[in-house]
């Protein structure tokens, strides 16, 4: 089950492996992440927050979801590693434009990239995607709120990561489990739009102190709402100092041309 909500886990929890990766020719050297993340170590050490969870056998359980998820998020990692793939886990609540964004920046950046698109049901988002000629393969997660890393290393499978500069994990929207579960990426960017209003930043830190980078969506539409969006990244940087943070609307093109750098940026840096 999911630590924070209590969403029922995919039948992949169990998932030994018993393939290897056949990766060509293409051969590159990069960093490679080891040990549990940062914020699978935070989810060990808050497991007692919740009183329901409080009994030392579902403490236990947990505890071996999550280390075999971080250990399978590792696998992806050198997986995307091997074929010199960028991969970015694109978090954020329901309808605060993921999708829209990919399908924007499509048109704006000089990288190939890719999308492993986590919904409960449909492929619309991924229809959406592929529509704008952008390779994209849907999950379809059932009752699960959240993506592992189980789900992200089968949908690998479906993706041409040798024609692909940077692979995007497109998760479930949610704004809670998601931050728990490491899925193999090597950055985080969460969005916040100005229609969910304030305080989103304050009431679900961990989410947002997973971030490498902060997207304000939707921004155009500052003029309509009561938003303080200065107060908001005052917010961002008092969880985490050194994130960085953009604002964006998809009718601004150099808005775009800004994410597009950063992510032009982490790619040479790597």
């Amino acid at each position: 089950m999911c630590k924070d909500c209590g969403c029922s886990i995919t039948d992949s929890v169990g998932h030994s492996h018993g393939h290897s990766h056949s990766h060509g020719d293409k051969s590159h050297t990069h960093e490679h992440f080891h040990g549990s993340s940062h914020e699978h170590q935070d989810a060990h050490q808050h497991l007692h927050d919740n009183p329901q969870l409080n009994d030392p056998k579902t403490i236990s359980i947990i505890t071996k979801i999550l280390d075999k998820n971080d250990h399978e998020a590792h696998h992806n990692r050198e997986h995307f590693n091997s074929h010199g793939v960028l991969s970015i886990n694109l978090m954020s609540s329901p309808g605060s434009g993921k999708t829209t964004l990919l399908e924007y920046l499509a048109d704006v950046v000089d990288f190939e990239f890719g999308v492993v698109e986590g919904d409960l049901e449909t492929s619309r988002d991924a229809d959406r995607l592929k529509a704008k000629g952008i390779p994209a393969h849907q999950i379809q997660t059932g009752s699960a709120c959240h993506l592992d890393a189980f789900m992200v290393h089968k949908a690998l499978h479906h993706m041409d990561l040798d024609n692909l500069d940077v692979c995007f994990v497109e998760n479930v929207g949610n704004l809670v489990c998601p931050a728990s579960y490491d899925v193999g990426s090597h950055l985080n960017i969460v969005l916040v739009s100005v229609p969910e209003g304030e305080d989103k930043i304050a009431k679900y830190p961990v989410m947002f102190r997973q971030a490498d980078l902060i997207l304000f969506t939707k921004v155009d539409l500052l003029p309509y709402f009561e938003y303080d969006i200065e107060k908001e990244k005052a917010d961002a940087r008092k969880i985490k100092p050194n994130v960085d943070i953009l604002e964006v609307s998809t009718k601004d093109e150099e808005s775009l041309k800004k994410v597009a750098s950063w992510i032009k940026f982490k790619m040479g840096m790597r």
